[in-house]
């Protein structure tokens, strides 16, 4: 408490000596140095490489050995960043060809809720930093699919909804558990939630936020909480939309 008014007293004083020590605080605080570019230019480029060195020798040598290990079925040229992803528990990971697994996700497998959880991850899929996989039965991930940060996608609440077993510590009743389908070229975007059962059809847009409780049809852009129709997208291939088509 002492040291508190002390400190307040010298913050407020008007006193010779307590505005010198301001004064000599703000001048230390505010101390730079010069950097002039043809001296701290080689001195950025050498930070540089070697963070980047130290990194692809943890992407190649840590990361990404580690990360495969875990998969059942691992396609060629799959890729991580420089974290270790927090997988837990046992289940069946299955991965595709070209796969970035970026940043560092969490995937958890809920063994004890059905006999062998798994998740896929189709070819050319990306999953970016700090997604949440929980797996009890089957999440499946299609091809070309973009996952954006913070994406939460569960196929069980983990707990039942019934009072009676939740109170007796029980695991979610069999039809609480429902698989999760994503379809392929599919983009998710930043802390969207996709529930239990949830179908997404192929080509379609999950606004950033939206919290997905039903199924989402091919080629459909949904956004909000709960997520709803926004518009319909225009498939690879297929004539511009016309209004009669954007108002169908």
């Amino acid at each position: 408490m002492a040291m508190q008014i002390s400190y307040r007293s010298l913050a407020v004083s008007k006193h010779p000596v307590a505005r010198t020590l301001r004064a000599v605080r703000g001048a230390i605080r505010g101390f730079t140095l010069p950097a002039p570019r043809v001296v701290f230019r080689p001195v950025l480029w050498s930070y540089l490489a070697l963070r980047n060195l130290s990194f692809w020798l943890r992407r190649v040598f840590i990361c990404e050995p580690l990360f495969k290990a875990y998969c059942a079925q691992c396609g060629k040229g799959v890729h991580t960043g420089v974290f270790l992803h927090w997988i837990q528990g046992k289940g069946d990971l299955i991965v595709g060809d070209d796969v970035l697994m970026d940043g560092k996700s969490t995937i958890a497998f809920a063994a004890r809720f059905s006999e062998r959880p798994t998740l896929r991850i189709g070819s050319r899929t990306i999953v970016s930093h700090n997604c949440i996989i929980t797996v009890a039965q089957e999440v499946s991930i299609g091809s070309d699919c973009m996952i954006a940060s913070d994406v939460f996608i569960f196929d069980s609440s983990g707990h039942p909804a019934d009072p009676a077993a939740r109170l007796a510590k029980l695991p979610p009743a069999p039809e609480e558990i429902r698989p999760v389908t994503i379809g392929n070229n599919v983009w998710i975007g930043r802390r969207a939630t996709i529930f239990p059962g949830v179908s997404i059809g192929e080509g379609s847009v999950v606004s950033s936020g939206a919290v997905v409780t039903s199924d989402v049809p091919p080629y459909t852009l949904v956004a909000g909480n709960p997520a709803r129709r926004v518009s319909n997208l225009t498939p690879p291939g297929s004539p511009p939309p016309t209004p009669e088509r954007l108002n169908a």
